[in-house]
């Protein structure tokens, strides 16, 4: 479990290293100063108390510790760049950080991470390891590929930024269209990983939902006649409001069938559906308002047995035209399987590449349970192992564990 203070540290982050980026235009050195001004918190705060204002407090001593190092820079050599920072800097350590500050910081930092020279995979690893505080294995576990694989990604997108000269700002209204598909897609992972960490507890990164949603609301007052940021921030607040029946008292995972609606954020619910209607009647459909409607049907059915499975089936068929993906293919599976039954559902899972699915623990437990449906039981349990032997989170384990013991006839056993 993450140290509270820890995971408050990891939250504001992301916030100073923003700011700290702003100041001195380079993403490594800001980086550095930031992690600098972490362990140095780490270090003070249990001893004197956490500061009234944290995100003020790690501003400025990451911001000290980066004029230190580009004093260092200006007495070693001559160079223009290094004279041009330390000024840069310089005037900007008397400047008040306010909220509003903070925000616009985070959303010129989004934008830059995801400027078109850079590909599509590079700017959202990106933008998830500055901006979000996600570690290189979360955002690898996000998009189901190697840590190194990622790791590389995020090295090669940094170094690219600075040979291509890439500018720190919110781009022009012209530029936006090109920039937008990484920024949504960025969030849209950031909440992802918040209602289902990748190590942990299942709800171990709930501060990345929450800073999820606060990005979301930022690109919809900036774009608010955009469906899909209107889309996006319906999916983001439909999904949310599930939080708190998704864990038993036990701290158990409880599937969506078997979950207390009481316990969800109806009010929530209700802003969902009604940003989803504003975007809809906009008249340019995309994958994001595809998704909210099917977060608003699961979360305006009185019960599991009222969802209307018909149409959420229909809506990920629409969804996988938008985005060919494995996930929306096994989640389309499951709205078939209650539709039309398991078989029909295992059709469309063995339509799936290997390799693509693989390293995917919910592709295996979803198959597992067909399998089950199917009497195919020794086929279920290997599916089973095959979900447990891909590293899921803690919360996750000890649920397919359970399930591969009922499974097999085994009954319940400590985990």
């Amino acid at each position: 479990m993450i140290d509270p203070l820890e995971q408050m540290i990891r939250h504001e982050g992301g916030r100073v290293l923003a700011t700290l980026v702003r100041l001195t235009g380079d993403i490594t050195l800001a980086e550095d100063a930031v992690q600098d001004a972490v362990v140095e918190a780490l270090k003070r705060w249990p001893r004197d108390g956490t500061p009234h204002n944290p995100a003020a407090w790690l501003t400025t001593v990451a911001r000290n510790r980066a004029l230190d190092v580009l004093r260092r820079e200006a007495r070693r050599t001559t160079k223009e760049t290094d004279a041009r920072l330390l000024d840069q800097v310089v005037l900007a350590v008397g400047e008040h950080t306010t909220d509003s500050m903070v925000r616009d910081d985070q959303l010129r930092l989004l934008f830059t991470c995801c400027h078109p020279a850079l590909s599509f995979e590079a700017r959202t690893a990106l933008a998830l390891r500055t901006l979000c505080g996600m570690t290189t294995g979360e955002i690898a576990a996000a998009y189901l590929v190697p840590e190194a694989t990622m790791g590389q990604r995020i090295s090669r997108a940094k170094k690219k930024i600075v040979t291509a000269r890439i500018p720190y700002r919110v781009p022009a209204d012209h530029e936006l269209p090109d920039r937008l598909p990484a920024v949504l897609a960025v969030v849209h992972a950031v909440v992802t990983t918040g209602h289902h960490s990748p190590a942990g507890s299942l709800d171990a990164r709930h501060d990345l939902a929450v800073e999820g949603i606060r990005l979301a609301r930022l690109l919809h007052m900036l774009m608010p006649d955009e469906p899909e940021c209107t889309g996006l921030l319906a999916l983001s607040l439909a999904a949310h409001a599930r939080r708190d029946a998704r864990l038993d008292d036990a701290g158990e995972v409880v599937l969506m069938a078997d979950q207390d609606r009481s316990r969800w954020r109806h009010e929530e619910i209700a802003e969902a559906a009604a940003l989803l209607d504003h975007a809809v009647h906009l008249h340019r459909p995309g994958q994001y308002q595809v998704q909210a409607a099917i977060a608003c049907l699961h979360g305006l059915a009185p019960t599991f047995a009222d969802t209307e499975w018909s149409q959420i089936a229909s809506l990920y068929a629409t969804l996988e035209r938008f985005t060919p993906t494995p996930v929306v293919r096994v989640n389309r599976a499951v709205a078939v399987a209650q539709e039309q039954g398991a078989e029909q559902a295992l059709r469309l899972l063995d339509q799936l590449v290997p390799a693509t699915v693989d390293r995917w623990h919910l592709y295996w437990s979803t198959r597992g349970e067909l399998l089950e449906r199917l009497g195919r039981k020794d086929d279920a349990v290997h599916a089973f192992d095959q979900a447990l032997g891909c590293s899921p989170n803690e919360s996750d384990r000890r649920f397919l564990l359970r399930r591969r013991r009922l499974i097999a006839g085994e009954g319940e056993h400590p985990t």
